[in-house]
Parts: structure tokens; sequence; C-alpha cells
């Protein structure tokens, strides 16, 4: 029984092994596909393809100011607040800047931002896409000469990246500012020019380039998977929603690891 227990456990590992694998080598190709068409094709049909561009950044950038500004007014009262009366409580209050972009600007803003972008936009391209491809739609457009890259897939991927860019900027500002609120309501001795001295003398150009890449790279990463999943394989309506789960958890596990490399950057640099 032994020997037996073993195999198989081998088995379930190797199975689990190979379909990360397979995984990654098709997200990996279907990347190099989008990217290849989006430097081939992006002035193409310009009058059709541009719009579903603005389409994107309206829902998943404007569409979701009221839930990022509730977000971020909550993450600087929990996060910057606290932090700056602590340490005014031991009298450290000149690292309060360094915190503060450490903890939002590099890691909790882009990281926050990006995730409320998945479930609130991610879960519904999925949806869309693998819909689209179990009613025949994408095999319709291919018929009709249209390449389903350019016009499914290029969009989402641009306006998901310019949105989480911009949603993360705007995170940014409202919770620093909510959370020196917080502060100057729990009577700790920070004025406001001490308060962005602090933040100045805290941020480098670094901080900027990599904020820039890094949530432009969620925001590729985050549609290149859910359309990837949406569009890979042939599916039946009553596998919608396992593969809307396992986009979701695909591009958790990828942004997450994508922190984690830049994670390694910044300590680098």
């Amino acid at each position: 029984m032994r020997p037996s227990l073993a195999r198989a456990y081998l088995n379930w590992i190797g199975k689990i092994i190979l379909g990360i694998v397979r995984t990654l080598h098709g997200i990996g190709a279907f990347a190099l596909i989008t990217l290849g068409v989006t430097f081939t094709k992006f002035g193409k049909a310009s009058d059709l393809v541009h719009p579903l561009i603005y389409r994107e950044i309206a829902r998943a950038g404007v569409k979701l100011l009221p839930m990022v500004s509730f977000v971020a007014f909550a993450l600087g009262l929990v996060v910057i607040g606290q932090t700056v009366s602590l340490l005014n409580r031991v009298g450290a209050q000149e690292y309060a800047g360094t915190v503060m972009v450490t903890v939002i600007v590099r890691e909790l803003g882009p990281l926050v931002t990006a995730l409320l972008v998945l479930a609130r936009v991610g879960t519904v391209l999925v949806i869309e896409l693998s819909t689209n491809r179990a009613t025949g739609e994408v095999e319709a457009l291919e018929a009709l000469g249209i390449d389903p890259i350019h016009y499914l897939v290029m969009p989402r991927v641009l306006g998901l990246a310019a949105s989480i860019f911009s949603l993360t900027v705007y995170m940014i500002i409202v919770a620093l500012i909510s959370g020196f609120l917080f502060a100057f309501i729990q009577d700790v001795p920070l004025s406001p020019g001490q308060y962005l001295n602090q933040l100045a003398a805290s941020l480098r150009w670094q901080d900027f380039a990599l904020l820039a890449l890094k949530t432009i790279s969620f925001g590729a990463v985050i549609a290149t998977v859910t359309c990837f999943h949406g569009l890979a394989r042939p599916v039946r309506i009553q596998e919608v929603g396992q593969v809307t789960s396992n986009a979701v958890v695909t591009s958790v596990v990828a942004c997450v690891l994508l922190d984690a490399l830049f994670i390694i950057v910044y300590l680098v640099i």
C-alpha cells in the first residue's frame, strides 16, 4: 500500500507541475502573439479598434474611481495613520516618509489597485470572451477575416495597462492625504510641510520609473491571462465559471510573483 500511495502522490504532483508548465507555455506564446499584433497592427482599423481601447479605459478606470477612492481612504487611515501614530510614540517621526513611500508607493498601492481591477473587470473579461468562444462568435470573426487578437485582446491589454497606472497614482495620492488627516486628528505633531518634505526626501527617480513599469506590467499581465483563459480553447457555456476561476487564480499568482520580482529590483538598486 505504501509504494502505491507514494506513486499516486508523485503522479498527482507531476500532473500539477505539467499543468503549470503547459499554462506558462500557453500564456507566454499568447503574450508574444499579442505583443506582435500590437506593434504591427496598432494603426490598422483605428476607427474601429481605438474606441475599444477608450471603452476599456472607461470601464476599468473611470467606473472604478468610487471603489478605489473608498479603498484608498481606508488604506490611508489604517496603514499610514497608524504608522505615523506609532512612530510618534517612539519618537521616530522623521522616518514617516520612508515608511509611507515603502508601504504605499512601492507595494500596497500598485498591488491593491491591480487586485481591485482584477476582481471588478478581469472576471468580466473572462466571462465575455469565454462566452464568445462558446457561442462561436470568435470563429465568426475569423471567418470574416478579422483578427481576434487585434479586435478582442489588444484593446483590453492597452486599456487595463493605462487604467491600472492611472488608478494607482490616484490611490496613492488619496491614501497619503487621508493618512495625514488621520494623523492630524490624533494630534500627531507633524505639519503638512514636514510631511511633504519627508515624502520628497524618501522618493527617488527610480520610484517613479518603477511605479509606471510595475503598474503597466500588472495591467498587461491581468489582461493577457484573462484573455488567454477566455480564448485559449473551445469551451462550453457550462465551463465558463470554471474558466473564470482558473483565470482569477492564475492572475493573482502572476501579480504576486511580478511584485516579488520588483521587490528584488528595489533592493538591488
